[in-house]
C-alpha cells in the first residue's frame, strides 16, 4: 500500500506547488482530477490529449518530485440525462490514461433519470412500489449496462485495465452488491473505489466491504464522517439540511481520525493488507473546519502510523 493525494484537495495551489506539497507530506503518488464534477484546476485535458510534449512535461514534473501518477479521477455522474459533459470527460480521461500508460481511472457509475421522458437523475432507494421497480429496470437494463459495456470496450482499446467506481449515495452502484452486479455483467475491468465516508453514510461497514470485495477493490479514498448521535436519533442519516450547519446535522465530513479514531483506521488498513491490497490509499480533503494542508498533515500522519509495516511503502 502507498499513500497518495487526490489533487483537487489542493485545488487552490498551482500544479507544481501542489506536487511540492504532496512531496512534503511524504506521499508516493497522486490521483489526478481530470473531469466529472471537477473543474480540473491543474490540467488542460484537451491539450494533453493532443500534445505529446505536454504529457511528457507533466510526467517529468511528477517524477522530479519523487511521485508517481497512479490514477486519473473523473468522478461525477456520467449518466446524467441533461449533462453530457460528465460522460465526455470520462471518455477523455480514459483516453488520456492510455496515453500516460496509467492503468486506473477512478469515477462513479452514474445515475440516470427514472424513465426516458424524465429530465433529472433519480436515486431509487427501495423497490416497494411498481413505479420504483420499473425505474430500476430502466436504469440498469436500458442505461447502465449498455453504457458501461461501451466504456469497458473503450478502456480495453486504450490499455486501461481498471475502472474504479466510487461507491456512494446518488449513484446506481452505491454498495458492494450493486458493484458486483455490474461487474458480473460487464466484466472485471470494473472494480470498486472504496470511500469509507460514503459507506458510513448508507449504514454499511467499510471493513466488511473490503473483505467481500477482495480483488475487485481497485482504489481507496481516505475519507471520514463525524456522527452526531443526538440529531441522528430523530432524523436518521438522511438529512437535507444546510451542509454548513454542522451542529444540527446527524453527520458531517471530517478528517480521518476525527470521525473514526486511529484504532478503527488501523483495523481498516490491516484488513486491506489481509486481502493483499497493493494499490493506493488516496488522501482527500472534505473537512469544513480544518484548512486543506492542516487536514492532510493530520490524516497522512495518522495513516502512516497505522498502516501495517509489512505493507508500508512511505
Amino acid at each position: 500500500m502507498k499513500l497518495a493525494l487526490v489533487t483537487d484537495s489542493l485545488a487552490h495551489l498551482a500544479f507544481e506547488d501542489m506536487l511540492d506539497a504532496a512531496s512534503r507530506l511524504g506521499l508516493s503518488a497522486i490521483e489526478l482530477n481530470t473531469g466529472g464534477t471537477s473543474n480540473r484546476p491543474h490540467v488542460d485535458v484537451p491539450r494533453l490529449l493532443e500534445d505529446a510534449d505536454a504529457r511528457k512535461r507533466l510526467l517529468g514534473c511528477v517524477r522530479e518530485k519523487g511521485l508517481k501518477l497512479h490514477a486519473l479521477n473523473a468522478f461525477g455522474n456520467p449518466l446524467h440525462p441533461n449533462d453530457r459533459t460528465q460522460a465526455d470527460t470520462l471518455v477523455d480521461s480514459i483516453r488520456l490514461a492510455g496515453l500516460f500508460e496509467v492503468d486506473t481511472v477512478v469515477t462513479a457509475s452514474g445515475l440516470p433519470a427514472a424513465n426516458p421522458n424524465d429530465t433529472m437523475p433519480n436515486w431509487v432507494t427501495n423497490s416497494w412500489t411498481k413505479e420504483n421497480q420499473n425505474a430500476l429496470r430502466y436504469q440498469w437494463e436500458e442505461v447502465l449496462f449498455p453504457f458501461w459495456t461501451g466504456i469497458v470496450a473503450l478502456a480495453r482499446e486504450n490499455g486501461v485495465s481498471r475502472i474504479a467506481l466510487t461507491l456512494g449515495v446518488n449513484q446506481c452502484v452505491h454498495n458492494v452488491h450493486t458493484l458486483l452486479e455490474l461487474r458480473e455483467t460487464v466484466g472485471p475491468r470494473i472494480g470498486a473505489s472504496l470511500s469509507p465516508a460514503s459507506q458510513f453514510l448508507i449504514g454499511a461497514d467499510p471493513i466488511q466491504a473490503v473483505e467481500v470485495l477482495e480483488h475487485a477493490l481497485y482504489n481507496v479514498h481516505a475519507t471520514d464522517i463525524m456522527l452526531n448521535p443526538a440529531v441522528q436519533a430523530t432524523t436518521s442519516l438522511i438529512d437535507t439540511g444546510n451542509i454548513l450547519d454542522m451542529a444540527h446535522r446527524p453527520w458531517c465530513f471530517t478528517t480521518p481520525g476525527y470521525g473514526h479514531d486511529a484504532d478503527w483506521w488501523s483495523r481498516f488498513c490491516y484488513r486491506l493488507a489481509m486481502i493483499q491490497f497493493d494499490g493506493c490509499i488516496s488522501a482527500t480533503h472534505q473537512d469544513l473546519v480544518l484548512r486543506p494542508m492542516d487536514a492532510l498533515h493530520k490524516s497522512t500522519r495518522m495513516l502512516r502510523d497505522v498502516m501495517p509495516l509489512a505493507k508500508r511503502n512511505n
